[in-house]
């Protein structure tokens, strides 16, 4: 089976399936500190977290919420589309021992020469539904009948809504 997703195949108010992440531990928050040379304490010292920081516990890194954002895109967009653009804020905390659920709706769709653009809402919330990353995405997708998202991506002019 083909992991091709075609823009024909794509409706404004589609929901994207979610991503599991999680229960994260502090074994893949001090992997993730040190793949990336994080050495904030915040992230694996629990007794330096809750007592100097006065945190409820050990935060999960920003930069790893940043990939499983990206992670999430770039599946769903398939092996011929593109992420052409990611934005999102960091509004609440998540904690080890979270299940996080990542999340995705379509918003709009453009029509670009080559091929089509997608508009996203995106999200990641915990197992109480408390939404702690939320942000926009735009996804290049080819048309049916067309070659895939070409490589290096050019940016289209002025793509006009459909």
């Amino acid at each position: 089976m083909s992991s091709r997703r075609n823009f024909e195949d794509v409706g404004i108010g589609d929901d994207l399936s979610p991503l599991m992440k999680g229960p994260l531990t502090t074994a893949h928050l001090m992997r993730w500190s040190a793949a990336v040379e994080n050495w904030h304490k915040i992230h694996y010292d629990l007794p330096f977290a809750q007592q100097h920081d006065e945190l409820p516990g050990l935060l999960i890194n920003g930069s790893l919420k940043q990939q499983f954002i990206a992670e999430y895109l770039k599946a769903w967009a398939g092996s011929a589309g593109w992420v052409w653009k990611i934005g999102f804020q960091f509004r609440a905390m998540n904690l080890v021992g979270e299940r996080l659920a990542l999340w995705g709706k379509v918003v709009n769709t453009r029509r670009a020469e080559a091929f089509g653009l997608v508009d996203l809402e995106l999200g990641i919330r915990d197992e109480t539904q408390k939404e702690s990353t939320p942000g926009t995405a735009v996804i290049a997708l080819p048309y049916r009948d067309g070659e895939p998202v070409p490589y290096p991506f050019v940016a289209p002019a002025e793509p006009a809504s459909v």
